[in-house]
């Protein structure tokens, strides 16, 4: 009898400490092409065995807001509960004629413009439910633009907790120290979604930002 109450004692103080953890609300943002959606799946599937979206070199594959939840990310003995949200890539201009590129045949290529513009509306629209975000920039392509200008002001609005990724650091032309410059305010951590890389960096610089999380 005591043995079952006290189990029943350890579950109840089990299930409030689970009950109580908050599911931090986790976006990634970023220009097109830029790797978001390749540092999701490595994630997700890191954590929950999963991948979370597809991923090509043609830009904006990604057009609609997707995300998982309840994804438990450990590191060195900490856990915190994450909703992944990978959102379409930022661009101020969507042109059909980017997509003819890529041999994308007409028809769809003005269906996938327009989806991506739309794509791009929605994701600025769920910053408002953001707690924290990373911005996933490619570490070969220069920093200071209006895109990057664009999405770091609505964060700063927001005065959402922010990590920045300059990714693709296995590529020779890869400039991390260009996008410290760019934005000195926050931290930069530099990673390979394909390959990997770094990954370790990316999660500790994860539980240190999300701190700041209220």
């Amino acid at each position: 009898m005591a043995m079952k109450m006290l189990q029943n004692f350890f579950k109840k103080i089990f299930s409030n400490i689970f009950k109580n953890k908050k599911e931090i609300k986790l976006g990634f943002y970023g220009p097109p092409n830029a790797g978001k959606t390749s540092l999701v799946n490595r994630i997700c599937k890191d954590f929950t065995g999963e991948e979370l979206g597809s991923v090509s070199k043609v830009p904006h594959e990604t057009r609609n807001v997707q995300f998982k939840e309840k994804v438990e990310i450990s590191y060195k003995g900490s856990t915190l509960v994450f909703k992944i949200i990978d959102t379409p890539g930022i661009a101020t201009k969507i042109d059909y004629e980017d997509f003819l590129k890529y041999r994308v045949p007409k028809q769809e290529a003005k269906k996938r413009a327009k989806e991506a513009t739309q794509g791009v509306v929605e994701s600025i629209k769920w910053l408002d439910d953001m707690d924290m975000v990373v911005i996933v920039l490619d570490a070969t392509e220069n920093p200071y633009n209006q895109v990057n200008i664009t999405i770091i002001g609505n964060l700063v609005a927001r005065k959402i907790p922010v990590l920045i990724v300059a990714n693709k650091v296995d590529l020779r032309k890869a400039d991390i120290k260009k996008i410290e410059s760019a934005f000195p305010e926050y931290d930069v951590v530099g990673i390979s979604a394909k390959f990997g890389k770094n990954l370790e960096e990316f999660y500790e610089s994860i539980f240190k930002v999300s701190k700041k999380v209220k």
